[in-house]
């Protein structure tokens, strides 16, 4: 008999750990057969060189498709397609496909391309898993100020306040079928246990599981059986009036980082600038004097952690480059200027 091949997509905030998610999935996916397509704002490719050297047997290279510099709810046509048609020609090989969303895309865009006739045909969406960062919702990082917008709006009752993270991020839980509700060991669990309930506040019906480091059982994250493509309706967004979507709200660029002699010293600087400059997320490959690997360096706003990755290969340039994502106006001279 013939079955669609299953298609998770994960969904979540800059840095809220959908990459290590997807590696936890996939370590201990037994013999699942699963193709990764990985989308980026910012072109990098971090999230993509994370999963390829992951040291895992069943995850190969030719599993992983990468869609660079742009972001799958604006370019559902133009690259995911193409990168869905291209695995679907492997069908026999695959057994699950996981779909990793940039960390600003609105899934349900993305969720209506599978109603398509020739992907509808072949696939099923098992299901919208959306990644939280516990602790930046429990500092507040994605609402505003109630008192401060209140006060706003009556100086002048005509300003239109609009949250772009706040939108961005509650479209992901509106749309999922499960919350990872990751990062929890930073927290108390009088505090977990307060950002669950702000999550119910937002999507009442969506499951939620509490962890770390992306610890989920692949029984349960990719066995969700819910065929979200035939749900749309019960997934309001904050952008469904819209005919289309930007990031104009969002900027990202590159800095390129010249050889460091003390990597610890560094990093308390990109700490001290992301704070500065309310950096949404930094991440990128950090060349260290007389290392002979890379340095591989995550940032969450003010929050980062970094390991060496892997040793650089003989034909690619020793090389430091960071992506840098904030909102809109970001100071990107001065960043550039004390991280270049």
């Amino acid at each position: 008999m013939f079955q669609k091949i299953p298609v998770t997509i994960i969904t979540g905030f800059l840095g809220a750990g959908k990459t290590t998610l997807i590696r936890n999935l996939i370590a201990h996916a037994g013999k699942r057969r699963i193709a990764l397509v990985i989308n980026e704002f910012g072109d990098v490719g971090v999230d993509g060189e994370i999963l390829k050297s992951c040291g895992v047997e069943s995850c190969r290279e030719e599993d992983i498709v990468e869609l660079a510099n742009g972001c799958l709810c604006c370019t559902v046509a133009d690259d995911f397609l193409p990168a869905i048609e291209a695995l679907l020609k492997r069908a026999p090989e695959l057994d699950h496909i996981i779909i990793e969303t940039s960390g600003l895309a609105l899934p349900k865009p993305l969720l209506k391309a599978f109603d398509w006739p020739q992907v509808r045909a072949r696939i099923t969406v098992d299901g919208v898993v959306a990644v939280v960062d516990a602790a930046a919702v429990a500092d507040g990082r994605f609402v505003d100020d109630a008192e401060a917008v209140a006060a706003e709006r009556a100086a002048d009752p005509s300003v239109e306040h609009d949250n772009p993270l706040e939108e961005v991020y509650e479209d992901q839980l509106l749309c999922a079928d499960l919350v990872i509700l990751n990062k929890t060991d930073l927290l108390p669990s009088d505090e977990v246990a307060r950002v669950t309930g702000i999550i119910e506040s937002t999507n009442a019906r969506v499951k939620i599981i509490a962890t770390s480091e992306g610890r989920v059982d692949p029984d349960i994250a990719l066995g969700l059986e819910a065929g979200a493509e035939n749900d749309l309706a019960s997934r309001p967004s904050h952008h469904d009036a819209e005919e289309g979507h930007d990031h104009d709200d969002f900027e990202t660029f590159i800095v390129d980082v010249p050889p460091l002699t003390d990597a610890d010293l560094f990093v308390r600087r990109l700490e001290e600038v992301a704070g500065r400059h309310d950096v949404l997320r930094m991440k990128g490959f950090l060349d260290v004097a007389g290392k002979p690997m890379r340095l591989l360096v995550q940032g969450v706003g003010a929050r980062f952690r970094q390991h060496y990755d892997r040793a650089w290969t003989k034909d690619e340039p020793r090389k430091g480059r960071l992506v840098v994502i904030g909102q809109k106006g970001v100071d990107r001279a001065a960043i550039q200027t004390a991280l270049g």
